[in-house]
């Protein structure tokens, strides 16, 4: 009986030995967290191919215009002529003016190429031209958001859903800070995506309604301009703002001769017509922090 009491006392011990480690590890996460003023990180090293650094990079949380990295993707891999007409769908023009999304300036109707729509949507984040681009591509949003859901799949992101090809706040639409960094590490093999992933500004094709082009300046590299950046050089990217998302940055940067990929997500902020810079100033921390112990 002695025997049996001892050993049961013996596993009681345990039991308490590993909840205090666990929430021990827990309780220093947390604190090790609360330097980071977004809801998700994850910085991964991609020439070394590890992670460096993460919080809550598991959540599956609403990632807004961060949608528009698989939305180019795979538009890509079902375009065979870049420089091929693919108009702005008229349903798709009204749809970004009915939800205040972002827009590059083209009108619907106007005869666009698939380059500009690709520059457009990655640059700009423009609606207008993510929505035309999946229409152009599979005759439809849906048929292009089954498209993505499948592209997810085959890369194993198990934390990723589309709803849309814009990014609009939808209960569908969500991703993890790391699922968004492996898409970017894959996407980054295609040339014609890191060119456009990693372009500072573009002029459009002459049309009727442009005829000089439309310029397409970066929502990653023109923000840029008013801060220093210490010992790295952000190279790329692609934002993110929806109420739901908060701000969300998604860029690639070199530092010490070595590519970085960076995701910060759900930066809060209190007026969307007066943003703040707490996702920019959170990924330029973040970079500096590099190779600190």
């Amino acid at each position: 009986m002695k025997k049996i009491i001892k050993i049961i006392g013996l596993i009681f011990a345990l039991i308490l030995a590993l909840g205090i480690f666990y929430g021990v590890k827990r309780y220093l996460k947390g604190k090790n967290d609360s330097k980071y003023v977004a809801s998700a990180v994850y910085l991964y090293n991609l020439t070394d191919d590890k992670e460096v650094l993460s919080k809550n990079e598991n959540e599956r949380i609403p990632m807004a215009s961060l949608t528009k990295i698989m939305t180019v993707r795979v538009a890509l891999k079902h375009i065979s002529d870049l420089g091929a007409p693919a108009p702005i769908d008229v349903d798709a023009y009204h749809r970004a003016v009915d939800m205040n999304a972002s827009m590059a300036g083209f009108f619907g109707g106007e005869t666009t190429t698939f380059r500009d729509l690709l520059y457009a949507t990655m640059l700009k984040s423009a609606g207008e031209a993510a929505d035309s681009l999946a229409i152009n591509v599979a005759g439809s949003m849906d048929n292009f958001v089954a498209l993505m859901n499948k592209e997810a799949k085959d890369l194993g992101l198990k934390n990723t859903s589309y709803g849309n090809s814009d990014g609009m706040d939808d209960p569908r639409n969500y991703q993890s800070a790391k699922d968004c960094a492996m898409l970017i590490k894959d996407s980054l093999n295609d040339g014609d995506f890191r060119a456009i992933f990693t372009k500072r500004d573009f002029v459009s094709t002459k049309t009727a309604e442009h005829p000089e082009g439309l310029y397409i300046d970066s929502t990653i590299f023109t923000p840029l301009q008013k801060y220093d950046q210490n010992g790295f050089e952000i190279i790329g990217g692609k934002s993110g703002t929806t109420d739901k998302a908060g701000l969300c940055w998604a860029t690639l940067a070199v530092k010490n001769n070595k590519e970085y990929i960076l995701v910060v997500m759900g930066v809060p902020y209190d007026d969307i017509n007066n943003l703040n810079d707490g996702q920019i100033e959170e990924t330029l921390r973040i970079y500096e922090s590099i190779g600190d112990k």
